[in-house]
């Protein structure tokens, strides 16, 4: 009895790995679409605006942000520009229309 008990169980093993290796064999390999999307993020150009404005003002970008103002979208810029004779760096908030 107990021989039997062990063939129905290496029975039952088998068709179950046999069935795994199957349904692997015969699955197709998923294709995922390429999505050439371009992603544009305001956040971004302002940073990139900012970094010319700080450079043109001899400072440099603390922080670059978008916000809107009369219904435009704008950057808000701050540059820290050096002090003279060794003072602490002056903020200067600049505002720029994003184009």
């Amino acid at each position: 009895m107990k021989t039997l008990r062990s063939h129905f169980r290496t029975a039952t093993l088998a068709l179950c790995a046999a069935g795994l290796f199957a349904s692997q064999a015969t699955a197709l390999p998923v294709v995922v679409p390429e999505q050439n999307r371009p992603i544009v993020l305001a956040a971004s150009d302002c940073y990139a605006i900012g970094q010319q404005v700080a450079e043109q003002n001899g400072g440099t970008l603390a922080k670059a942000s978008q916000s809107t103002r009369g219904g435009q979208p704008v950057c808000v810029i701050v540059v820290l520009v050096p002090g003279k004779d060794g003072q602490r760096p002056r903020r200067t908030e600049i505002v720029v229309p994003l184009n």
